[in-house]
């Protein structure tokens, strides 16, 4: 267990003493960030009998704060400058109305700590080491939150996996060291993708769309919910689209597997990053899926890299984001 995981367990059982015995946890942050808490928003959606979990883009928790807010929640908030004003605002109404608030960032100087009844500055920068980032953070707090509350089958194995998928994600790093050079190249003058995905790993779908490719590359991108996609988003299928497929290890896998037959067969342009065929088997099957984004996210930084460098456009280039007033 982590000192971060620590501090928050003496929190839950004293508040528990107290009878304030935690119902509820929000999860709130804005794009990359929102990516990072969606995992875990899986996580506990998915095994939890008792605890009612969402996911809030900032903005729209601090305009529609949920009824049920109060002493018996707790609320996750990560901004990676620490001074994002959405989520600034949205911890402040939280710690208000009396909710336990546990902020992680980058910044040692947040102005988010402000708010915070447990602070977290996490690191960043190393893509091979993400047991301290914060998708791992998020899933190892809401691990503890969930074992306080009503106990977890098989929390021994989850804490495993987090101690194993450093090392899966650089051995996976490795092995697609040439591939996505040959992904740039084969990519480089295309202008709309559609990511798909499932299970935990549908919200790095959505980050790979929104963060990669539009704010990143200024390329068209839209996710796509495997499941959703013999809902009407098919129909644009042809030798012409490009779709990059996350293939997740667990439960949904059969319906990544689905979307792959289907673009086997009438597409021509589509990528598959197989968590599995990566190297996650490795991890207690009891909770593999959960850990699948955390792979992709390491992966598909490589893949932005080489499209980026092949593209002659920089990662770090804006024009508007932290330039403009919006």
């Amino acid at each position: 267990m982590t000192l971060h995981a620590e501090a928050l367990v003496k929190t839950l059982v004293a508040k528990a003493e107290d009878g304030n015995q935690i119902a509820e946890v929000f999860l709130v942050a804005c794009g990359g960030s929102l990516v990072d808490l969606y995992p875990a928003k899986f996580f506990l959606s998915a095994e939890s009998r008792l605890l009612r979990t969402e996911l809030y883009t900032a903005n729209e928790f601090v305009h529609v704060l949920p009824k049920v807010l109060g002493k018996q929640s707790v609320v996750i908030l990560c901004s990676h400058t620490g001074v994002t004003p959405e989520v600034v605002k949205a911890a402040k109404v939280a710690k208000e109305v009396g909710s336990f608030t546990v902020t992680l960032t980058h910044n040692t100087s947040a102005t988010i700590a402000d708010y915070s009844d447990q602070h977290i500055v996490y690191e960043w920068g190393d893509e091979s080491s993400v047991k301290n980032n914060p998708m791992a953070i998020a899933l190892a707090l809401c691990l503890e939150i969930f074992e306080q509350s009503e106990g977890y089958a098989h929390y021994k194995e989850f804490q495993d996996a987090l101690l194993q998928i450093d090392g899966v994600v650089a051995a996976a790093r490795n092995k697609v060291s040439e591939r996505v050079n040959v992904f740039a190249e084969a990519y480089q003058d295309q202008r709309l993708f559609y990511v798909l995905s499932s299970g935990a790993s549908y919200g790095h779908a959505y980050g790979f769309a929104i963060c990669s490719l539009m704010e990143m590359q200024w390329l068209n991108a839209s996710s796509i919910h495997s499941g959703e996609f013999f809902h009407g988003p098919f129909e644009v299928t042809d030798e012409k689209a490009n779709f990059i497929i996350l293939m997740n290890e667990g439960r949904t896998r059969p319906l990544d597997q689905r979307v792959i037959a289907f673009l086997e067969r009438y597409a021509r342009n589509y990528v598959i990053v197989d968590a599995k065929e990566l190297g996650i088997a490795v991890l207690p099957e009891s909770v593999v899926e959960f850990f699948n984004p955390i792979l992709f996210y390491s992966i598909l930084c490589d893949y932005r890299e080489a499209l980026a460098e092949i593209r002659n456009h920089p990662l770090e280039k804006r024009r508007y984001m932290g330039i403009v007033d919006y």
